[in-house]
């Protein structure tokens, strides 16, 4: 048998321990990488070609001069061989007599922590590498935290490059000592400190005699070792649907991966989010059918009974149901230039659950070099927080800590469609379970058909001076000329009231929007038609407001003014204090305006009248059915 079946018959061979999933993180240029490549080469994983390559590669970018530089096995990248850096998460699989892995080499620059909380959201232990000669670094206790925070419970301290520091073992106890002290609060479950260097492979796979006064194990022994968390099969029933599949009008099966627990035929299985149950018929699979299935399985559920199942449902044993709940606490890390604010909206996906999401309150922010509670009012790149969030319709979920895959998130911008941030729930908040919906009998439907007209909200948007307020006050005058039944709601109006409170930074601008929103919404269910005139410079903003109501209630009108027109105007003097400095976060100088892309109607008051405007603002609302 060759070098390479060798190798292949090593991997697909079942350990002693199954499979361990780890990260490797720490600061940049600690031998993150050079470590990997160092158990892969000492477990004779690498290829004769690979080899070849590698010394090519090593000669042509590496950094240990004539020797292999082991880093370029995962710095795959021609821009991370370039930098010397590590950019993606890169992911290595290999074995021993004993144990498979799955290692995942994350970036060490601070710009790149998202790639580092991806990693760790699926590993069991977390290697953190510190260099001998720098010691603990901020990015070292960020990535320590963050390892806690996706609910890894074990740590190797990874002193690396000894043989740089003279292997001093009183350099090597006094860096253990430091770590300890600082993560103390994170409550990992063990930390395995052991003295090595990777270039070397000292104390990785074999035991360096010129440490021989380290008396613990060598990183290799210590991975076949250790017991991680509990199996996910001895834990509660969960199964989130990903597909309804009905090929014909004799099978309905519902697929997906089971994600923790097990199944049987017979078992009664309910729906989270309705309470429906039934029992299971047949557990289907691509090679037939089979009598048991657990965490980990791809399968095809079939009941015993028609209930109501939709992509995006979960299905949970009988007897041990996840959380159903619309607010919850969570951790964010926030992952996006542009920082998270409370009261804007997101989308939050969990699992196949999607569903609108607003931060109601930012309670704290996390300083990530003393793990101390901070105030905030906004999560920036990179920042962690501990947010209280509103989903607009219950979600089913488990505490992260108990149930990783029901537990996490991610928030989803509206109109970019990125990632934006990660979390992770820790409790369903049930401050409100006293308060319920209360049913009237007077409806919005009963209240616009006495008014004769059906209620809607004119949005008018645009930059201060456009002539948003100008052109709603003539729509509102004219509409009650005609005997309907209007409201007008203004932005310096309202801030002399309900919204006094607020001031103009981005975070006040999304409160004060979230607030119009409601108050709109309120005089719509009145069978109101309202007009409201206010910059609303985010999409995001906007676009939460428009999910308040009904379909085709919303109608937003983009009041399209070149900035120089704008300036000419000035009505009320505030361009002229922006450019004198008077006014901070000013939209169109210090504070952007994102225009609406497909706005109901775009009128351009550079080129035509206020009053020309207004037609075709009413226009609108005859073309819709709106006036009766």
């Amino acid at each position: 048998m060759n070098a390479r079946a060798n190798i292949i018959s090593r991997l697909t061979r079942t350990g002693d321990r199954g499979v361990l999933r780890f990260i490797t993180c720490g600061s940049v240029d600690d031998g993150k990488s050079t470590l990997i490549g160092r158990l892969l080469y000492d477990s004779k994983l690498i290829f004769d070609d690979q080899l070849s390559t590698l010394e090519k590669d090593s000669k042509k970018h590496g950094t240990a001069g004539e020797e292999i530089d082991f880093a370029l096995l995962l710095d795959g990248l021609e821009a991370e061989r370039q930098q010397g850096i590590t950019i993606d998460v890169a992911y290595r699989f290999f074995s021993t007599d004993k144990r498979k892995f799955v290692v995942a080499d994350t970036p060490g620059h601070e710009q790149y922590t998202r790639n580092m909380a991806t990693g760790a959201s699926t590993a069991d232990l977390a290697i953190i590498l510190i260099d001998a000669r720098k010691g603990v670094l901020v990015q070292t206790l960020r990535h320590s935290y963050i390892a806690h925070m996706m609910g890894i419970r074990h740590v190797v301290l990874a002193v690396n490059k000894m043989d740089l520091a003279g292997h001093s073992r009183a350099r090597f106890h006094e860096i253990v000592a430091n770590y300890l002290a600082r993560v103390e609060a994170l409550g990992f479950e063990t930390i395995t400190p052991i003295p090595m260097s990777a270039r070397y492979g000292e104390n990785v796979t074999q035991r360096s005699p010129a440490m021989d006064w380290h008396d613990g194990p060598t990183l290799l022994e210590h991975l076949e070792q250790i017991e991680t968390e509990a199996d996910a099969r001895s834990g509660p029933f969960r199964f989130p649907v990903q597909w309804v599949n009905r090929p014909n009008l004799d099978f309905r099966g519902f697929a997906g991966t089971i994600v923790s627990g097990t199944v049987k035929p017979g078992d009664e299985v309910v729906v989270a989010s309705s309470g429906q149950s039934a029992k299971v018929a047949r557990i289907v699979t691509a090679e037939g059918d089979i009598a048991e299935a657990g965490a980990g399985e791809a399968v095809t559920l079939v009941l015993d009974a028609e209930i109501d199942i939709i992509r995006g449902d979960m299905l949970s044993g009988a007897g041990d149901r996840p959380n159903v709940a619309s607010q919850f606490a969570a951790e964010v890390l926030w992952m996006h230039d542009d920082a998270m604010h409370p009261g804007r909206s997101y989308l939050l996906k969990a699992g196949g659950q999607v569903t609108p999401v607003s931060v109601t309150e930012l309670k704290y922010g996390v300083d990530i070099d003393t793990y101390d509670h901070i105030p905030a009012k906004e999560l920036g790149m990179n920042a962690i927080g501990q947010c209280n969030l509103s989903t607009s319709r219950a979600i089913a979920f488990d505490p992260y800590h108990q149930i990783r895959e029901t537990g996490s998130f991610i928030l989803i911008d509206r109109y970019t469609n990125q990632t934006v941030g990660a979390g992770m729930i820790r409790f369903a908040l049930r401050r409100a379970t006293n308060i319920h919906t209360q049913k009237m009998d007077v409806t919005k439907t009963r209240r616009a058909e006495l008014k004769a007209q059906k209620p809607a909200v004119l949005w008018f948007t645009g930059l201060s001076g456009a002539g948003k307020s100008t052109i709603a006050n003539i729509v509102e005058r004219r509409l009650a000329e005609a005997g309907h039944h209007t409201y007008s709601l203004d932005g310096d109006n309202v801030r002399h009231g309900l919204n006094r409170d607020l001031g103009f930074t981005e975070g006040d601008r999304v409160e004060n929007i979230r607030r119009i929103g409601e108050v709109a919404k309120l005089f719509v269910d009145a069978g109101l038609i309202v007009t409201c005139s206010f910059i609303s410079p985010f999409r995001a903003e906007r676009q939460m407001v428009r999910e308040l109501m009904e379909e085709g209630e919303f109608i937003e009108v983009f009041v399209d003014a070149p900035l120089e027109v704008c300036m000419a105007r000035d009505p009320k003097g505030l361009y002229k204090k922006a450019q004198a400095g008077e006014i901070k976060n000013f939209t169109g100088f210090d504070s952007p305006y994102e225009a609406p892309e497909t706005p109901e109607l775009h009128v351009e008051t550079g080129e035509i009248s206020a009053e020309e405007a207004a037609d075709r603002v009413i226009a609108i609302l005859r073309q819709s059915g709106r006036l009766g």
